[in-house]
């Protein structure tokens, strides 16, 4: 039986990585640096976001960048560019508390990147029982650890659990901690043969057909 559905943040619950592209070349710039190029971004998209922008922009000052990118990343939340949850997919996080499950995140997203996901009149705010970040897990994606803090603060076993990725590493991730991993492919960054399907359950197109697969996977014996 799944009793919590945990959900990663980037490309699962909302798409981000066009905006986040926009708003990292958008700090560059005001640094004077050159943009970088888009494949440069894909192909490093899910790693923390500090360990991927030397690697994005080589030599890069990232005191000062962190620094640049919090506000501007505030002004694009404000200007609805950037964390945008689709309202089928907040009906959707409906659906699978109707279904009495718990619905919690977990990212690799630093603690205030995440923020004003939490604030008492965001939409998260009465769905979502638990938020877990780079500074709350000892560990980070794909180490099967990260999931560690989640499990001993709920009590829940990993076969109780399923979480629903973007990424190859979620899926290595959740696969290593014993539990069920959903591919969330709505972005079209990533296609299905990118992942190990030793570790995928199940795939989706879009967000909301994750209600469907997991009342499947709670049927399904053992």
């Amino acid at each position: 039986m799944i009793k919590a559905v945990i959900i990663d943040v980037d490309d699962t619950l909302c798409m981000t990585e066009a905006s986040s592209f926009e708003l990292e070349n958008e700090v560059l710039a005001t640094m004077g640096r050159p943009p970088m190029p888009r494949e440069v971004h894909l192909s490093t998209w899910g790693e923390v976001l500090l360990e991927a922008m030397p690697q994005r922009s080589p030599g890069l000052d990232l005191d000062r960048f962190a620094e640049l990118f919090m506000t501007s990343m505030q002004r694009y939340v404000a200007e609805g560019r950037l964390d945008v949850i689709p309202p089928e997919n907040v009906a959707a996080l409906d659906d699978l508390i109707l279904t009495g499950r718990a619905v919690m995140l977990l990212t690799s997203r630093a603690g205030r990147e995440v923020r004003h996901m939490l604030e008492p009149d965001h939409v998260l705010a009465t769905r979502v029982s638990g938020v877990w970040h780079r500074e709350s897990t000892r560990c980070g994606k794909p180490d099967p650890r990260v999931f560690d803090e989640l499990l001993a603060h709920t009590g829940l076993s990993p076969a109780q659990c399923v979480y629903v990725g973007d990424s190859p590493g979620d899926a290595i991730a959740a696969g290593g901690a014993g539990m069920a991993f959903i591919a969330c492919l709505q972005s079209g960054v990533r296609r299905l043969e990118d992942f190990d399907g030793r570790y995928v359950t199940a795939a989706v197109e879009t967000f909301p057909e994750v209600v469907t697969v997991v009342e499947e996977l709670s049927r399904t014996p053992g």
